[in-house]
C-alpha cells in the first residue's frame, strides 16, 4: 500500500492497525469506567482518600513486577496470542468484580474484607496488563511501514484518548442512572468487543534475536541498558514519569468532586473526561501539525505547561476553571505522548522493541497507578490541595533540571 509522509491519515489506511488501536480504545474505555465507578464506590464507603490510592497501588505493583518479563516474551512469542490471553484474564477479573460488588454478595463482607478482595482482583488485572501492554505497543510497528510511524503514533494516541474520554465521561452518568452493577456489565461488553477485533489481526513473524540463547535476565538487562544509553529515550521517559507521578491529580478527583467543589458523580465524570478531551483535540491537530519537528523543545514546553496547569487547578474553587485546567493538562500531556511514542517506535530495533517498550511502560504506565497511590498518601498527609501544589511544583523543578542536562537533544530530528 502506497502512502506519503505528509498524508494525515496515512496510518489509518492499514486495516489491521485500525483494528488494534480500536481494540485498545475499547479496553482503555472499559478500564477507565471500571476505575471511576469502583473508586467512587470505595470513597463513598470509606471517605478516605487513601482508599483511592490503594486502587492504584494494587494494579501497579503486579504490573511493575511482571512488565519487563512481558517485554521479553513480546520479543520472542506471538504478540497477538499474548494479548488475547492477557485480555481474557482481565475479562474474568471484571466478572469477579461484578460478583463481589453485587448487593447480596457484598453484604457478606466487612468493609476491610471487601476492600482487600477488590484490591486483590485489581492486582490480577495489573498482572495481566504487564503482559498485554508491551505486546500491544510493540505490535504497532509491525502493522504500518516505518515512514508512517510518527503518524501511527498520533492516531494510536488519538484512539487511546478517545477511549479515555468515553470511559470517565460516561462512567459518572452510567453510575448515576443505571447503578454500579449495570455499569460493570458495560465494561464486560467492551472487553468482549475488543477480543473480536484482536481475533481479526493475523499473526506476525517473530523478529530474529541476535542471541536466541540469551536468558530472560540478560534479555531484560539489554532492554534497560539500551534505554539508559539512548539519552533521548532516558530523558523522555524521565519527564513523563515526573509529570504523571507528581503532577497527576486524577486519582483524587473524587475528593474534589465530593468535598471541595461539591459537584457529585456527574461533576466527577466531567472532570475525569476533561483531560482526555483536551488530549484528543490536541492529538488530532498533531496529525496536521506534527510536534516532532522540534521534538525536544516541544517536549519540555509541554511538560512545563502540564505542571503550571496543575498548580492553577490546585488553587481553583470554581468548577469550570478547574475543568479548564484539567483540559489543559490533557492537551499538554498529549504533545509529550505523541513525541515519546514516536521516539519509542523509531529508535529501538525490531528485535528489541518489546523490551524497550516494557521498560518505558514500567516507568510510565505503572506511574499512573503509583502516582495514584502517591496522590492518595500525599492528600492524607498534607491535605488535598497542598498535595497537588507540591506535585505541580516538583514537576516544574524536574523539567528545569532535565532542560539543563539535555541541551544537546534540541537538534535531534525524528522525521
Amino acid at each position: 500500500m502506497k502512502t506519503t509522509t505528509n498524508d494525515p491519515y496515512a496510518a489509518l489506511r492499514y486495516p489491521e492497525f485500525v483494528r488494534l488501536i480500536s481494540a485498545n480504545s475499547m479496553i482503555t474505555a472499559a478500564i477507565m469506567i471500571q476505575e471511576v465507578v469502583i473508586g467512587y464506590e470505595l470513597y463513598k464507603l470509606t471517605h478516605d482518600p487513601l482508599s483511592l490510592g490503594f486502587i492504584g497501588l494494587a494494579e501497579a505493583l503486579p504490573y511493575i513486577s511482571i512488565a519487563l518479563f512481558g517485554g521479553h516474551y513480546a520479543d520472542r512469542k506471538d504478540k497477538r496470542t499474548i494479548m488475547q490471553i492477557s485480555q481474557s484474564v482481565i475479562l474474568c477479573c471484571s466478572l469477579a468484580l461484578i460478583w463481589v460488588m453485587y448487593p447480596t454478595h457484598r453484604a457478606e463482607y466487612s468493609t476491610t474484607s471487601l476492600l482487600l478482595t477488590v484490591y486483590g482482583i485489581l492486582a490480577a488485572i495489573g498482572f495481566a496488563k504487564g503482559f498485554y501492554s508491551p505486546a500491544s505497543s510493540s505490535m504497532k510497528a509491525f502493522l504500518t511501514p516505518r515512514e508512517v510511524y510518527s503518524n501511527a503514533a498520533t492516531w494510536s494516541s488519538t484512539f487511546w484518548q478517545t477511549g479515555a474520554i468515553a470511559g470517565p465521561g460516561i462512567a459518572g452518568f452510567l453510575y448515576a442512572y443505571f447503578g454500579l452493577i449495570n455499569t460493570l456489565w458495560v465494561v464486560v461488553g467492551l472487553f468482549a468487543a475488543s477480543q473480536l477485533l484482536l481475533a481479526m489481526i493475523s499473526k506476525k513473524p517473530i523478529p530474529e534475536i541476535a542471541d536466541p540463547q540469551t536468558n530472560v535476565w540478560q534479555s531484560i538487562k539489554e532492554g534497560i541498558k539500551f534505554v539508559y544509553e539512548k539519552k533521548i529515550l532516558f530523558y523522555a521517559t524521565s519527564l513523563d514519569l515526573a509529570a504523571v507521578l507528581f503532577g497527576g491529580v486524577i486519582a483524587i478527583l473524587p475528593v474534589f468532586a465530593e468535598d471541595i467543589l461539591k459537584v457529585g458523580a456527574q461533576g466527577l465524570g466531567i472532570m475525569r473526561a476533561a483531560p482526555s478531551v483536551g488530549a484528543v483535540l490536541t492529538i488530532f491537530s498533531t496529525a496536521y501539525f506534527a510536534p516532532t519537528r522540534h521534538a525536544w523543545r516541544n517536549m519540555l514546553i509541554a511538560v512545563a505547561g502540564f505542571g503550571l496547569a496543575t498548580l492553577i487547578f490546585a488553587i481553583s474553587t470554581n468548577f469550570w476553571l478547574s475543568v479548564l485546567m484539567l483540559f489543559l493538562t490533557g492537551a499538554f500531556d498529549a504533545i509529550s505522548v505523541v513525541i515519546r511514542q514516536t521516539i519509542l517506535q523509531v529508535v529501538p530495533p525490531d528485535h528489541m522493541r518489546g523490551r524497550v517498550l516494557s521498560v518505558n511502560s514500567v516507568f510510565i504506565s505503572s506511574s499512573n497507578e503509583i502516582g495514584a497511590f502517591e496522590s492518595g498518601v500525599a492528600a492524607k498527609v498534607f491535605g488535598t490541595v497542598p498535595s497537588v501544589l507540591i506535585g505541580g511544583g516538583l514537576t516544574m523543578v524536574i523539567v528545569t533540571w532535565v532542560w539543563l542536562r539535555s541541551k544537546e537533544l534540541f537538534g535531534v530530528k525524528l522525521t
